[in-house]
């Protein structure tokens, strides 16, 4: 009889846990407005991708297919399925705005010491537009809908609902993620999904009480304001790293772990640093550890674009203790003098939070760089916390700094002084404050003052994110508009272009006026004002054609590869690269030096083309320069490699080159081969290619090709790679193309109209006199131009 009645209470108990799990379905609402739904729903899916905890894929997939279709009752009725399944709430703000809330049908598991993320459906007959808050007794704190606090902020609201307030309960904390492309307050929909994240202190069962309001005073009555959620949170267990290079050595590298369902570990709901929420990938070095309940994980490792992406699926058991990875490499461009760096990284701004700090500290960009060995990284404090972030710049190398990494502060100038004529990078500078104040408010409007300033001490200077608002006027001629459209690399076959742009960015802009001026260097010898130009962090149309408009005008500009990680490219530091030649130990301002005078390729690290030589010229000695008394032919050489996976890459094909990623190996593929071009170009033009199979292969390559007047010469595998020139001279002549020429007078004209008004009254006529005298320097070289 004992037995009978234990194994009675067994299944009531079973049956009451089920309940729990097994919640009745929410209401499906039909009279649901099509187009506004379906966008909130795109942005939604947009919104838990983000965070790490995507939509199974075939859901994921079907969700698409319904939101591009034309809506109707059943469509509305399956997405509300499909989503109501991730809902742990429902919640109803009646027409008298009263909110009640109940279970829905979402598994309440949760994670010991880590958060996970469910939605919320909310039926709003009322049409209300305030936050929704979400409050529970067993939070310890409690994020609110709407608030303008960020959302990896640690400072949450006190004191919710009335209830237990002693330490066992406060086992919960408990978020709502309103953050873009979310919208903070409710939008007044009939239906709409909110996302909220819970953080479970312990493992184990755990049971919480939630309720939702709108507002003070609008909680329905009855106890129907609130709800009662068992949970199950399961243990995690911590587990070593053992992290080796090629070598065996130990080192850094990016760990991606998701679990059978998609979601991302750790979680990336309210990550601080060393990791980033905006990633989905985290940096841990050797013996470091992370933290993973019992289950089932992909992990995906590699070491930046120069490893092999190693994948693996592995269990994690109650006994698991160390997991152990090694790096494999396709080429390792050090082992051959030439060191990466991205000139263009930030601590603060755009994805970075900026609470409970101001962005993050020179130790966790390292562990960044490292995990994506680049050697070298430029952090460049701008207009976002810059009082804060000042402190870190002393001129060398930060202290965090280990060979052969190297981080240093300098100065990007965005937010402030002369940025709407265009930002500008300046590397290598011993002091990081312009005259006149300490803080980012007293900076010249005119860029070229600021140049003025940074090259007296020495620095390297470049416009950043060179292509924006270098788009071609593509309107002036519909027949090459249509072209505009097409991906890599028939996009770009014709550079240059010679249709003005608008000159309406913040991208190399004013550079077409500043290239022209030489002003004072540290010892009062006159240098360029504009040493080099950024690139592979916009379209390659429009970075390339302005610099090969300013090299057949005669000009010696560099390129060098930023990221302006984490504003354009959030991925990752180091998605573009320059790949710099020393012959010694690497030294920042060595590094630096060589941009200055050429020796460096751009990358974004798929591709390298090593010792570009023209004749007996090596790219970037002795001033890149080969003399030729008379036309002659020129032979050309180098060492190229190149990787891409085995089968096309669909999303990157499926995209314009207008948009991101803006420069990929992918790209560079022929068809669906395996195989890429190798261009030569003579002034800008493509005049031979060679193709290679991108199986990572070193290719020695060899190109002849007379030079019948004065021309610079490149190599470049587009938009992947790209060379700095060589500069072949004839007779003494210098480089002078009569179209390239006369498009950069047109130019500085355009620009002029547009960046007049954004110079400030006391340096207006510093600018008429600067762009005057650009005008001045490109009609005397249209004079010295053959036909």
């Amino acid at each position: 009889m004992k037995t009978h009645r234990a194994i009675a209470r067994t299944l009531l108990l079973l049956l009451a846990f089920a309940a729990h799990v097994h919640s009745a379905p929410l209401s499906v609402i039909d009279s649901v407005e099509w187009q506004p739904f379906a966008a909130a729903v795109k942005r939604l899916v947009e919104a838990v991708e983000y965070q790490g905890s995507p939509l199974p894929a075939d859901e994921k997939k079907r969700v698409a297919e319904l939101c591009a279709g034309s809506g109707g009752v059943e469509a509305v009725r399956e997405l509300q399925t499909i989503l109501d399944a991730q809902a742990l709430f429902g919640v109803n703000i009646n027409p008298e705005m009263r909110v009640k809330v109940v279970e829905g049908a979402a598994r309440p598991e949760l994670t010991e010491q880590g958060w996970r993320q469910f939605l919320v459906k909310v039926h709003n007959e009322a049409g209300v537009t305030a936050p929704l808050v979400g409050v529970s007794p067993n939070a310890a704190s409690v994020f609110q809908s709407g608030s303008s606090k960020s959302a990896s902020d640690k400072t949450f609201f006190k004191g919710n609902a009335a209830g237990p307030r002693n330490a066992n309960d406060l086992w919960l904390e408990m978020k709502t993620y309103d953050a873009q492309p979310m919208m903070p307050n409710l939008s007044g929909l009939l239906v709409e999904y909110r996302i909220v994240q819970l953080y479970s202190r312990d493992a184990g069962q755990r049971e919480a009480k939630f309720s939702f309001n709108v507002g003070q005073g609008t909680q329905d009555i009855g106890f129907r304001n609130e709800t009662d959620i068992l949970f199950t949170c399961a243990p995690a267990h911590e587990i070593t790293l053992g992290v080796k290079d090629e070598h065996g050595k130990p080192t850094t590298a990016s760990f991606l772990i998701r679990d059978a369902q998609g979601r991302v570990y750790p979680s990336q709901a309210k990550r601080l640093a060393p990791d980033f929420a905006f990633h989905p990938q985290v940096y841990r070095a050797d013996g470091e550890k992370l933290r993973l309940p019992e289950g089932t994980y992909t992990i995906a490792f590699e070491r930046g674009p120069e490893s092999l992406r190693h994948t693996e699926t592995t269990s994690i058991a109650s006994d698991t203790k160390r997991l152990d990875f090694k790096v494999k490499r396709w080429i390792d461009p050090s082992t051959r003098g030439w060191w990466s760096g991205d000139h263009h990284i930030h601590a603060a701004g755009c994805a970075h939070y900026t609470n409970p700090t101001e962005g993050v500290h020179a130790p966790d960009m390292l562990r960044h760089c490292m995990g994506e060995d680049l050697k070298v990284g430029c952090n460049l404090t701008w207009g976002p916390c810059f009082d804060y972030q000042k402190q870190f710049f002393t001129g060398a190398d930060d202290k965090v700094s280990t060979s052969p990494y190297l981080l240093h502060y300098d100065v990007e100038v965005s937010g402030f002084g002369s940025h709407k004529s265009g930002h500008l990078c300046l590397l290598l500078l011993r002091e990081q404050m312009y005259p006149g104040g300490d803080s980012s408010a007293h900076w010249p409007t005119l860029g070229l003052n600021t140049l003025r300033w940074a090259k007296k001490q020495g620095a390297l200077t470049g416009p950043a994110h060179s292509g924006w608002g270098l788009q071609p006027l593509a309107e002036n001629d519909p027949a090459r508009a249509q072209q505009y459209k097409l991906n890599q690399p028939s996009a770009t076959s014709d550079l240059p272009t010679y249709l003005v742009p608008p000159f309406n960015g913040i991208g190399a802009n004013e550079y077409i006026a500043d290239v022209t001026h030489e002003v004072p260097g540290p010892d009062g010898k006159l240098v360029p004002a504009v040493d080099f130009m950024s690139t592979v962090d916009t379209p390659a149309r429009w970075e390339l054609n302005i610099w090969y408009h300013t090299l057949n005008a005669g000009f010696r500009t560099r390129i060098s590869g930023e990221t302006d990680f984490p504003c354009i490219y959030g991925e990752r530091v180091g998605l573009g690269r320059s790949y710099v030649k020393l012959d010694g130990k690497l030294e920042y301002r060595d590094w630096c030096e060589a941009i200055r005078v050429g020796r460096n390729y751009v990358s974004d690290g798929r591709s390298h083309i090593f010792d570009f030589t023209a004749n007996t010229t090596r790219m970037g000695e002795n001033g890149s320069e080969l003399k030729l008394d008379v036309p002659a032919a020129v032979k050309i050489t180098a060492q190229v490699a190149a990787r891409l996976a085995e089968q096309p890459d669909a999303a990157v094909r499926e995209t314009s080159w207008e948009q991101k990623p803006f420069w990929s190996i992918e790209r560079a593929r022929i068809g669906d081969t395996r195989t890429v071009p190798v261009e030569l170009l003579v002034n800008g033009f493509p005049v031979a290619k060679k193709i290679i199979t991108a199986d990572g292969a070193l290719n020695d390559i060899a190109f002849e090709t007379k030079i019948t007047r004065s021309s610079w010469l490149a190599l470049r595998i587009l938009p992947s790679s790209h060379t700095n020139p060589i500069f072949v001279i004839v007779g003494g002549q210098p480089i002078r193309e009569k179209k390239s020429i006369d498009w950069c007078l047109k130019s500085v004209d355009q620009c002029w109209s547009q960046k007049e008004a954004t110079y400030d009254e006391d340096e207006k006529e510093d600018a008429r006199q600067a762009y005057d005298h650009a005008r001045a320097v490109y009609r005397t070289r249209l004079a010295e131009a053959a036909e």
